[in-house]
């Protein structure tokens, strides 16, 4: 479904990375773990998580968007998203989109696994499912080169105090000497901290082989079962 939205709104989250809220023409349901795709062209979409939940959008739809200068692929998409915000115009949205969407049904617990902005799809599964009251264990593993990346560090451990069944687990790739969290790559927490991943349903955003080197690790060493793992990755690989 094509869709004209006006720009709302655009923040800076961290280094590279932006808050971007578009307010569309008609409403737009989705399912909370699906994506938009941005219209650059006629032959020219380009994918991006909806980082709102679909119970608690309020009409708007939310967008992180990680765009290194090195990453001309995004960083249009930005350019393109300021231009818009400047010259009140609309950009074009196609949605919704994707498969791997949150399991409401499911009362098995949830492990969420996010690389970068691929926070952007755990964060609006989770809130929907804090919104839905959902009493399943949630475990949500965010890496990040850094802490810096790690931009709603606060917000998630405010949500795991007051919400006694979620979890939060940060992971840095680098970090200074007082840094109290895991070190390292987030699949390799994920794999120190669970001898068995049997029952668990996982929903994993990031780079493509991350989500393919995840998929057979949980598989082959911690009994994961492949129809319970959810990526938008795995409609391509």
């Amino acid at each position: 479904m094509s869709i004209q939205c006006k720009v709302k709104s655009i923040e800076s989250l961290a280094s590279n990375t932006y808050r971007i809220l578009l307010h569309p023409e008609n409403p737009v349901p989705f399912k909370a773990g699906q994506y938009l795709m941005v219209v650059m062209g006629e032959k020219d979409k380009r994918p991006f998580s909806i980082a709102s939940s679909p119970c608690r959008h309020e009409g708007e739809l939310e967008l992180h968007i990680g765009a290194a200068e090195q990453n001309a692929y995004a960083l249009e998409v930005v350019e393109a998203m300021k231009s818009a915000l400047a010259q009140d115009s609309s950009i074009t949205i196609d949605a919704p989109h994707g498969d791997a969407w949150v399991r409401e049904e499911s009362d098995h617990p949830l492990l969420l696994i996010a690389g970068g902005t691929g926070f952007s799809y755990v964060r609006s599964i989770l809130d929907h499912c804090i919104a839905q009251n959902k009493v399943n264990p949630i475990y949500l593993y965010w890496g990040a080169r850094d802490i810096s990346q790690l931009y709603a560090k606060a917000e998630l451990k405010e949500i795991a105090a007051k919400y006694s069944n979620v979890h939060f687990v940060p992971v840095v790739e680098e970090a200074a000497a007082d840094w109290q969290g895991k070190l390292g790559n987030v699949l390799e927490a994920v794999n120190q901290d669970f001898p068995t991943l049997e029952n668990y349903d996982i929903y994993i955003a990031g780079r493509f082989e991350m989500a393919g080197a995840a998929r057979e690790q949980f598989t082959q060493n911690k009994q994961a079962k492949s129809d319970r793992m959810f990526a938008d990755a795995y409609a391509f690989i």
